[in-house]
């Protein structure tokens, strides 16, 4: 089987070790984003993994093609365009402290694209399964007029599709409500990934937990599926984290399916020393 997955992919920036940004003269430059992190641990599971999204005519849009290709993702779909290589930078959190990411993507090649810029015949040849987060939506609306195209053809093509709900509050900005877009989203998709933050933000669908305080109550998650499910009758399945944030550097971890037979919850792990969690819930995805 092979996989396809949309989104953007930016020039990570990141302080050294536990240090705060601009604490030391340095930065540790390396590449990520949430749909590009999903290829690549499928492409390191031996999996068939490819990569759309439109990169910046320049040396950062060729070293970022050159690292994909280093963990054998497919890159033979990616375009190249007008526009700049979209940056976050990212400080780690330590103990209590929160790890902390700086946005700076406006007018980044990918933001530019619309409707119409990409060849779906030629993106979607050979694929089976079609993955996008509720990211990609978010960052412009041109991208999710052209998100939105995108589920569409792979539905038209009889693609499985995969969505990670993935809410980020900060990069709806240009007047439309997560709600508005992810609802559409999720009805056309076959497998969504969450979290319950995910899901009432970009569902409105909520069950009476508290997602700010980091305590789970996993009693509380076969009511929150169910209602998913009974909401988007063309969802096969619902997988959701469980993630308890005790700090910075310790986290519990669990998760949960609901595939409209069986309700399964997974063991749970306590990890400690967390080196880097950004990234965590796209190697659960791709998982």
């Amino acid at each position: 089987m092979k996989v396809l997955t949309f989104g953007e992919i930016m020039l990570r920036l990141k302080a050294p070790g536990h240090e705060r940004l601009m604490q030391s003269p340095m930065l540790e430059a390396t590449f990520g984003g949430g749909e590009a992190n999903v290829a690549v641990s499928l492409a390191n599971y031996g999996m068939d993994a490819a990569f759309l999204t439109v990169l910046p005519q320049n040396t950062l849009g060729d070293a970022c093609v050159g690292e994909l290709r280093r963990f054998n993702v497919d890159t033979g779909r990616i375009l190249r365009g007008p526009g700049r290589m979209g940056i976050y930078y990212l400080e780690a959190g330590a103990n209590q402290l929160p790890s902390k990411v700086i946005y700076d993507r406006a007018n980044s090649s990918v933001a530019l694209a619309g409707p119409g810029a990409i060849d779906w015949d030629f993106a979607f040849e050979g694929i089976e399964w079609f993955h996008i987060t509720g990211i990609t939506p978010a960052i412009s609306e041109s991208l999710m007029l052209l998100s939105l195209e995108s589920v569409q053809e792979a539905k038209k093509r009889g693609i499985t599709v995969s969505c990670d709900l993935n809410y980020r509050k900060n990069l709806w900005k240009y007047g439309k409500d997560a709600q508005e877009i992810m609802c559409i989203i999720a009805a056309m998709s076959d497998v969504l990934i969450a979290n319950e933050e995910d899901v009432q933000k970009s569902l409105g669908i909520s069950i009476d937990v508290d997602v700010e305080s980091g305590k789970i109550d996993s009693s509380k998650y076969e009511k929150l599926s169910q209602k998913v499910l009974e909401s988007y009758p063309n969802v096969k399945k619902i997988a959701i984290t469980l993630r308890e944030s005790k700090s910075a550097d310790t986290n519990g971890w669990s998760a949960c399916l609901n595939d409209r037979e069986a309700f399964l919850v997974s063991k749970h792990y306590d990890i400690h020393d967390i080196v880097d969690r950004v990234g965590g819930g796209d190697s659960f995805a791709a998982g």
